[in-house]
């Protein structure tokens, strides 16, 4: 039997109720809460996030971090959460949209510029 149980992607943030509320509209729940640390899941995909205070979390420029979370049916998250996409800036929601790669995609900019990114296999990718 494998060893290793899955991969969970490590989110540092500046402000953790910001964080939890943003990933909570993403259908995420709150598992464990500690003063600035929340283990949040959804249908079995867990999510460590960090919080440093006060404190610039992305030295450099390096303020890009994905999450990509592959579904079966993409129409039924983006209906999901449809309402309250339409409430974020302008330019932090792309999709659902078609890519050459095979995938159908919706990307959601998170409020200290991670991207949150749910994914539907819907072919073969167009190969060049």
């Amino acid at each position: 039997m494998s060893n290793v149980i899955q991969i969970t992607p490590f989110m540092h943030v500046r402000a953790l109720e910001e964080a939890l509320e943003f990933v909570g509209r993403l259908g995420f729940r709150i598992v464990l809460r500690m003063r600035d640390y929340a283990y949040v899941d959804r249908e079995g995909a867990g999510l460590r996030i960090l919080a440093y205070p006060g404190a610039h979390v992305f030295e450099g420029g390096r303020d890009r971090f994905a999450y990509y979370l592959d579904v079966r049916d993409l129409g039924a998250i983006h209906s999901e959460l449809k309402d309250w996409l339409d409430t974020l800036p302008r330019g932090d929601v792309h999709g659902p949209a078609d890519k050459e790669y095979g995938q159908r995609e919706l990307l959601i900019r998170g409020p200290d510029g991670q991207l949150f990114v749910f994914g539907q296999a819907i072919g073969e990718p167009n190969r060049q």
